[in-house]
């Protein structure tokens, strides 16, 4: 898939989440300021945070497209592991407002009013929000934007959320006005730990942390299957970025012309890069048993 192409799905997507979170506002916001309820409130306000998370991707997280520069030489794709974890503590924060804003209102007694229009609310936003992961999911598909799959997951996470308001606002309509606080209570907790899933796997991406072993087996195992490999060593397999980045040397026949060296070297390199989530490879041709040069017993 084309750079334009990708650019192009990453925009339609990010606007889903933006028109996807006003609608989910308005319609829950309305009913929970109507009727005074603390579990739709809450998640309305749960959604004010994903509206601006989904502006600051769209706003920011377009520049994961933008070529290589001057100041950028291998690209502006960390950007992205950065937009996401912008989202993750937007959501940790607002988590813990509206779990204050719960508690709150359970020790001062609730004052909700059971009307159906809360659960009609209830009901449009959670068809609004499954329509707008779905969405966002299949447009992520060829992308594999960790901002887009943060956007995506904080949309199934507003699907758990108005399960738990809904369960409050029911209760309501049984005689427990204290249902629905306790309900805005437990959505809170949600939203905090799905903010903090987020940027803990976006600060390893951050940070260049090591590919699973898997990874790191596959990479191996492609470099070593080639006819001219005869070992391989210091290998490095981790994320820069969304992506991984590999370095190696390579132990091969000492022999080797500087052509051939460099027509291996390109083999290698392409059999590598197939790899799922490869970004690039970095591989040192090594003569194979002399063994590396920093190894080596000093010189009296």
């Amino acid at each position: 898939m084309s750079g334009a192409s990708e650019r192009g799905r990453f925009a339609r997507a990010t606007w889903a989440n933006v028109l996807g979170n006003v609608a989910k506002i308005v319609a829950e916001g309305l009913a929970g300021a109507l009727f005074g309820s603390a579990a739709l409130l809450a998640d309305a306000a749960h959604s004010v945070a994903d509206l601006v998370a989904s502006l600051v991707v769209l706003v920011w997280g377009d520049t994961r497209f933008d070529a290589p520069d001057a100041d950028h030489p291998h690209g502006h794709a960390r950007i992205e592991p950065l937009t996401a974890l912008f989202v993750g503590g937007v959501i940790v924060l607002l988590g813990l407002y509206l779990l204050y804003e719960s508690v709150r209102a359970l020790l001062v007694g609730p004052g909700v009013e059971f009307s159906p229009l809360l659960v009609g609310a209830l009901g449009l936003a959670m068809a609004d929000m499954y329509l707008v992961y779905w969405y966002t999911a299949r447009m992520n598909r060829d992308i594999g934007s960790p901002a887009l799959r943060a956007l995506a997951a904080d949309c199934l996470n507003d699907l758990y959320t108005s399960v738990g308001a809904l369960v409050g606002v029911l209760g309501v309509a049984i005689g427990v006005p204290a249902a629905d606080p306790v309900a805005g209570a437990l959505v809170s907790l949600l939203v905090v730990y799905q903010g903090v899933t987020i940027g803990r796997e976006n600060l390893a991406y951050l940070a260049g942390q090591a590919a699973p072993a898997e990874c790191r087996r596959a990479v191996r195992e492609a470099l070593l299957a080639h006819e001219a490999v005869r070992g391989v060593h210091e290998l490095a397999v981790f994320y820069d970025g969304p992506r991984l980045e590999v370095e190696a040397h390579v132990e091969v026949d000492g022999d080797l012309t500087l052509r051939a060296a460099h027509d291996l070297e390109t083999e290698l390199l392409t059999a590598v890069q197939r790899i799922d989530e490869v970004e690039d490879a970095h591989l040192h041709l090594d003569p194979a048993g002399i063994g590396e040069w920093k190894d080596a017993p000093e010189q009296g």
